[in-house]
């Protein structure tokens, strides 16, 4: 298979890669953390990019979420294929138009960026609370789990929908995959081209509304027949588990990737495996590999196809030799006698000889962290006499107790090689902007493989922001905060007296801040505990004074620049003179339409 072309993106623009190919036309309503696949949309539509039709997509921004969902109902109704994107309450308010679309047999595609909804407290962050709420609709349901699938399942999704006329709502972690960056293989148009039914295309046009061949639609009916039509919906659905593998086996093909409905990776002889979807997969995956490697035999199942949920898929990817599962939910459901893919698998397995014990939890609720620290928990749990049911990992209850017991042994699952740098930037300062750059540049530019993400609060400006970059020469799936960084950057001196900086250093790692101070003023600043924590790790520390930088070459508060190219110096990804012609087609990519003087300014500063 020859190297395909490789792109730096986030999980957001990979959807909104796939969705545009097949697209007519996009009703869309910002919500977060959806709206830049809205915004990828508009802006290749503006700029004239063609879909695999031949045309620009038609994007319409209504005035509400439930405006979006009547105007893409509508335009299917009109032989137009198409998308939305959304979140969270938004997709809550798009439920009464998904039954009609679903019951009408339209092929709409849904990009979820899957969001905890309000409950107790607003949370603008990630968990499945939202699309779990649409079970009913009729809809398929289609999970990725990290950048690479949004792009791929992205793809998939529009080709099952327009082939078996059923809309498909595909989703993934919000914040932790839709804004994560990742180097990804590229789909070309033309090879997705190749793989649409066209003669589905054109059954689905010929059946538009049109008042040249009128028909009757959106009847009521009652006891006499809605039973019987309600029912005439099966033999649409039962087709799809085999439709969606054989587009999966048709872009394995092209990428020489092995995607299936559910995906096992691990031991074949695995007793203790964990049932999960999401961005959690990647986590559970790589610590098993860890541990395997080590003499353990633990397993996954990564679902893709949620609903229909097939069975026979499921129990043929689980080996024979499991007897113990663990099924995790990143969504709670107060009341039930347990949460969605916990009660689908115990059903599966109901009735069936040589049942395993099966249990279920809870986890990254809000996108609260899921390290490799909670699946040895979960292991753990699994393998006591009496495991805890309806647990909790990543929080401590010390209401109801569910929490399961920390797992506190140290390791690191991440390939050998792997650099990973922590940045404790402020909100509005530049830092989170520099840093997209720098892993595009490096992911773009290098054969390294990448990974960005990108921890601020909903206040975003003003509030502190913490970047997590990793790069390596090896694949890297690692979807949690870095607590083993080869360098960490302050932006911002109040920091010092804050938080625990330093915490996260390996020994032997660097440690750079940005300040005011002189050397006299940092001896005095500089608290002991940090001091302490440079000599106990054996770091290497560096000062520089980018506000003063800043200011003397007039960009006020933006060190970003100043801090990105000391990065590069330090940090040795590169050559410095590469780093830095780099950054310089940077600043024209990000600052050219400020004008000129401003692209000095910023290459003054590099």
């Amino acid at each position: 298979m020859s190297k395909r072309k490789t792109q730096t993106m986030d999980g957001n623009m990979a959807a909104a890669y796939a969705s545009y190919a097949f697209t007519d036309m996009a009703a869309i309503f910002p919500i977060t953390p959806s709206s830049s696949m809205a915004e990828h949309v508009d802006e290749w539509a503006a700029a004239g990019v063609k879909n695999i039709f031949g045309n620009e997509v038609v994007v319409k921004e209504m005035q509400s979420e439930g405006g979006a969902a009547g105007a893409l109902h509508g335009s299917l109704q009109g032989g137009a294929l198409s998308t939305t994107y959304t979140a969270s309450q938004g997709l809550l308010l798009m439920i009464p138009n998904m039954y009609k679309i679903a019951g009408e047999l339209l092929p709409a595609v849904f990009h979820v960026s899957a969001r905890s909804l309000a409950s107790n407290a607003l949370s603008i962050f990630g968990d499945h609370q939202d699309v779990m709420s649409t079970r009913q609709t009729g809809f398929i349901m289609l999970a990725s789990s990290c950048v690479q699938q949004c792009m791929d399942l992205g793809s998939i999704a529009h080709l099952t929908a327009i082939k078996t006329r059923i809309p498909v709502l595909h989703f993934f972690d919000g914040f932790r995959t839709s804004h994560e960056m990742q180097k990804i293989e590229i789909l070309e148009y033309d090879e997705l081209a190749k793989l649409v039914d066209m003669d589905a295309v054109k059954r689905f046009r010929n059946n538009s509304l049109n008042s040249n061949r009128p028909v009757l639609r959106g009847t009521t009916q009652n006891p006499d027949v809605f039973f019987q039509t309600r029912e005439a919906i099966n033999k649409f659905y039962e087709p799809i588990p085999e439709v969606m593998q054989y587009y999966m086996d048709e872009i394995n093909k092209l990428t020489g990737r092995d995607y299936k409905l559910f995906n096992y990776y691990g031991s074949s002889k695995a007793e203790s495996i964990i049932i999960a979807m999401g961005s959690g997969c990647d986590t559970i995956r790589e610590t098993i590999e860890y541990f395997n490697k080590n003499g353990s035999d633990y397993g996954l199942l990564e679902v893709h196809l949620f609903r229909p949920f097939s069975i026979k898929h499921m129990l043929e990817a689980i080996p024979d030799t499991v007897k113990r599962i663990a099924v995790l939910d990143r969504t709670k459901e107060p009341g039930a006698l347990g949460e969605p893919l916990f009660l689908d698998v115990k059903n599966a397995f109901y009735g069936k000889e040589n049942t395993p014990l099966i249990i279920g939890g809870r986890y990254g609720l809000g996108s609260k962290e899921f390290t490799p620290a909670n699946v040895m928990e979960v292991f753990t749990n699994l393998e006591n006499e009496n495991p805890v049911d309806g647990f909790t990992v990543g929080i401590v209850d010390d209401v109801t107790n569910k929490s399961l017991v920390p797992y506190d042994k140290k390791f690191n699952p991440s390939p050998v090689g792997t650099i990973a740098c922590k940045f404790w930037g402020l909100g509005s300062d530049g830092t989170v902007s520099a840093n997209k750059s720098a892993i595009k540049i490096i992911g773009d530019n290098t054969d390294k493989y990448v990974q960005a993400y990108f921890a601020y609060d909903s206040k975003k400006s003003g509030g502190v922001t913490i970047s997590h970059l990793r790069f390596g020469d090896d694949q890297i799936q690692s979807p949690y905060g870095i607590n083993s960084a080869d360098f960490i950057a302050c932006h911002n001196p109040a920091y010092v007296n804050q938080y625990d900086l330093l915490d996260d250093l390996k020994e032997g790692g660097a440690f750079l801040l940005n300040c005011v101070w002189d050397k006299k003023e940092l001896e005095k600043e500089l608290p002991s505990k940090i001091k302490r924590k440079l000599a106990d790790k054996k770091a290497d520390f560096y000062v520089i004074n980018a506000v003063e930088i800043a200011r003397k070459l007039g960009l006020g508060n933006r060190i970003n620049m100043i801090m990105q190219a000391a990065f590069f110096k330090l940090s040795n990804v590169m050559s410095l003179e590469d780093s830095i012609k780099l950054l310089k087609e940077a600043v024209i990519e990000s600052y050219g339409r400020k004008g000129q003087d401003v692209i000095n300014m910023n290459n003054s500063a590099i």
